[in-house]
Parts: structure tokens; C-alpha cells; sequence
């Protein structure tokens, strides 16, 4: 893949979401087209829904975002007249892997849909054990890889809001990133068993990214209605983290300590796991291998973003590495990988595999 793209929009939020619209308008209809259709797919939610029905559901949680962010949802307006796609298809498009798990609990129909298309580990460690006592935080983004040629870094530098930059695909408000104030958010997905018309994970963390402290930003994921399944890890600029599975109903909140965090995509907590799906063998063994493999290259007296950065390069267990390379049945792919450094506000990305592209470093 080239250097990973970087899109800079600003002022107020449905002027941002205009330009963001205008910059990739061609890209963000077909990655739409693409989600409301992968939407239908057993694969992902167990169901053949028609696609009447998904837009339907996908109407029905409009509301739900105004309710929880008018300015993030005036941000889409500004994408939708720039795209011409409607807010409901935006919704899918932006917060997909959420959306499926409420496609999966749709009606009382027993459905089996114990393994989806990604595979991200993330990771945060504090500065006990970093070079320069600074605490980093980061993962590898794992999608269908249909998904790679979507990425883009977006900067954002909003009226009246802290400036932030996230890691993104074109037409999505934010996935994973930073703020002015050293707020930082990473997420993997989970396999939730109770969705509901709810608040898709991109809203939540660019709400987190609209605060200036760490407790406000975790205030916006308990308050939240979800309606799907993520982890999420939240850091400050003072390296306080917290470590989130957070369920439709139910959310463990661990604080980070002396010793590095890994998460990648399945509940590790009784409670949250009441709500997952089923999980067949292999996906269980692939998140304990990536996580316990994690752990294994954090396992430094002193971490470096050198260090972090071969962690999302790391490919030892073959098909249940770090970093994923597409394979049949799934297609599944590490389809790029960020670091960031909140008390330094620097933020390190790269766009398609980690092993085969360097990373680019950024500031806020």
C-alpha cells in the first residue's frame, strides 16, 4: 500500500462531514453499498435479512444517535448531502460491526453466527515500562479485507471541540485515535448475542474524543444505549488507561496498572460473556493466541514505539498472527495499525499490512 492518506476538515460539524464527503464521495458510496450488503450475510449475522429490512432497522437507530450526539449527527447530515448516501445506509457504513450484532438479535429466531471477519489485538502499557516513562497505547485493525482500500487518517479541528485525529475509513466519523488533550481510543470488536436499536462504537469514541479528561471520556461509553459489542481501551496524557468490554447490557471497566493490557475479540469476564454469541473453537483459540503472543512481546523492561510497532508485524502463529493476512473462508485482514503516545500527542499509522508498509508519524 502508499503512505496512509490524510484528510484535514474543520469548522462546524456538518461543514466537516461536507467536506469529508466531498473529499471521497465516490469511495464512501461504494464502501455503503458494500456494509448494507455484508449486512444480509449469515456469515456476520446468522440472518438473511432483505435489504428493506436492514434499512428499516438501520432508520430505526437514527433517532437513537440524535439523541446521544446531535453534533455527530449533524457531521453525517454534512456526509450525506455531500454522498447523496442516506443517514440510515451512513449508520451501516459507519458503525457496521455493531449493526450486525443487532441484526442478530432482530426477532426471536435461533440463529448461529459464532465467527465474523476481523481480528484485532489491541494493546496499552503504562510507563513503568516504556522508554521515557511514557505510557502508549495501539492495535492492529482487522476487517474484511474489502475494507483496506478505504483507509484514511482523518484530522479533525472542530469549532468549539478539542482537535483530534483518528484512524478511519473513508465516510466513518472515527474508529480509533487521539485528542488535543492526550485522550486516546482503541476498540475490537466483540460478538454480542444482544444487540438492540441503538448507538454504533464511532459515535461513542468520537464522543470520548469531544472531552478533556479521562473520566468524562469513560462517562460516554457507560452512558451510551449500544447497540452492539466492542472493547474499548481508553488512556490519558498522565497514562491512566482503562481496559472496557463493553456489552449491550453489561460492561468490566479494569484499570490499567504496573502490567501491560492485550484484548482481541472475546469477552474474558463471566458477566460480558453471558451476552456473546456462541463462539466456535477456533475463534477462541485465535484470540487466545494473538493476546497470549501480545503479552509475550510486552514482556520488556522497556517498551519502545519500535517495539510496538513489530508487535502488529508479528505473523509466528501463521493464520493466528497479529498480523492477518487474508484467507479463505473469511477474507479477514490486518488492513492497517496506529500507535499512539498521548503525553507526547504523537500518533503513528500505517494502512494495509504492518509487514509490508511503514508506519508514519504524526502530531497533534
Amino acid at each position: 500500500m502508499p503512505p496512509i492518506r490524510l484528510l484535514s476538515v474543520s469548522g462546524k460539524p456538518y461543514q466537516m462531514g461536507f467536506q469529508h464527503g466531498r473529499a471521497y464521495a465516490e469511495a464512501i458510496r461504494e464502501i455503503a453499498e458494500e456494509r448494507l450488503h455484508l449486512s444480509s450475510d449469515p456469515i456476520w449475522t446468522g440472518r438473511h435479512l432483505s435489504r428493506r429490512a436492514v434499512l428499516d432497522l438501520a432508520e430505526a437507530c437514527v433517532e437513537e444517535h440524535y439523541a446521544y450526539s446531535p453534533e455527530l449527527m449533524h457531521e453525517l447530515e454534512g456526509l450525506s448531502l455531500a454522498t447523496g448516501v442516506s443517514l440510515p445506509k451512513l449508520i451501516i457504513a459507519n458503525g457496521f460491526t455493531d449493526f450486525v450484532d443487532a441484526v442478530y438479535n432482530a426477532d426471536s429466531e435461533s440463529v448461529y453466527a459464532p465467527r465474523a471477519a476481523n481480528e484485532c489485538t489491541t494493546f496499552m502499557v503504562g510507563g513503568e515500562r516504556t522508554l521515557h516513562e511514557q505510557a502508549m497505547i495501539g492495535q492492529t485493525w482487522d476487517m474484511h479485507n474489502t475494507a483496506t482500500p478505504y483507509v484514511v487518517m482523518l484530522e479533525g479541528s472542530p469549532q468549539g471541540a478539542p482537535r483530534f485525529m483518528t484512524f478511519t475509513l473513508t465516510g466513518c466519523l472515527g474508529m480509533i485515535g487521539m485528542n488535543e488533550h492526550g485522550l486516546s481510543v482503541t476498540i475490537n470488536n466483540l460478538l454480542a448475542s444482544t444487540g438492540q436499536i441503538g448507538v454504533t462504537w464511532p459515535f461513542v469514541m468520537r464522543k470520548m474524543l469531544m472531552q478533556d479528561n479521562l473520566s468524562d471520556a469513560l462517562g460516554c461509553l457507560t452512558s451510551a444505549k449500544l447497540a452492539g459489542a466492542h472493547n474499548y481501551m481508553l488512556m490519558d496524557a498522565e497514562g491512566n488507561g482503562y481496559n472496557i468490554e463493553a456489552m449491550p447490557n453489561t460492561m468490566v471497566i479494569e484499570p490499567l496498572k504496573a502490567d501491560p493490557i492485550t484484548h482481541a475479540n472475546r469477552c474474558l469476564y463471566p458477566v460480558t460473556q453471558r451476552e456473546e454469541r456462541e463462539l466456535d473453537d477456533d475463534w477462541i483459540l485465535d484470540s487466545d493466541l494473538r493476546s497470549d503472543r501480545a503479552y509475550e512481546l510486552l514482556d520488556n523492561p522497556v517498551n519502545t514505539p519500535e517495539t510496538l510497532m513489530n508487535l502488529t508485524r508479528d505473523r509466528v502463529h501463521g493464520a493466528y498472527s497479529i498480523c492477518a493476512v487474508a484467507e479463505a473462508p473469511y477474507f479477514s485482514e490486518t488492513c492497517g495499525a496506529l500507535l499512539m503516545r498521548p503525553q507526547a500527542r504523537e500518533f503513528w499509522g500505517v494502512w494495509g499490512l504492518p509487514n509490508q508498509n511503514e508506519y508514519q508519524r504524526f502530531t497533534l
